[in-house]
């Protein structure tokens, strides 16, 4: 019986599912050690805030004008690709410069890589699912 169950579950939506396993975990290793670095390149605490707040809001704002984006342009791959290479790149960007002005900007990079993926891939793995198997996919996603 689990065969069948698994076969339902394409392709794109293991692929998907890898990236983001991926990308969660790089991001998960920078998170907790994120405010000492900032902090030890020259980040108040309050600059960590502002860094903080600056990076979450991009992304806020960037998934409904990007999802609605891949919506007309009725193309959701572009999207997931650039915004999983724009958080791949920003990361180690973080590490490599130790201005907090391209810090910002690289943690800005990061968050808008986010904004821009979410919605074309939520998208992207809502058409691979068949009303069977739509909460299977979510789930493993």
């Amino acid at each position: 019986m689990a065969s069948p169950n698994r076969l339902q579950i394409t392709r794109t939506v293991w692929l998907l599912s890898w990236i983001s396993l991926c990308t969660d975990l790089a991001s998960e290793m920078i998170y907790p050690i994120l405010p000492l670095y900032l902090e030890s390149i020259g980040f108040s605490v309050a600059g960590i805030g502002l860094l903080e707040g600056i990076a979450q809001a991009t992304a806020g704002l960037c998934k409904g004008w990007f999802g609605h984006w891949s919506d007309l342009r009725r193309q959701r791959t572009p999207f997931v690709r650039t915004g999983y290479l724009l958080s791949a790149l920003a990361k180690p960007m973080m590490a490599i410069w130790a201005n907090p002005v391209w810090v910002l900007l690289a943690r800005t990079l990061d968050r808008l890589g986010k904004g821009i993926r979410t919605g074309a891939r939520d998208a992207l793995l809502a058409s691979e699912a068949s009303p069977q198997t739509r909460g299977r996919i979510f789930g493993l996603h």
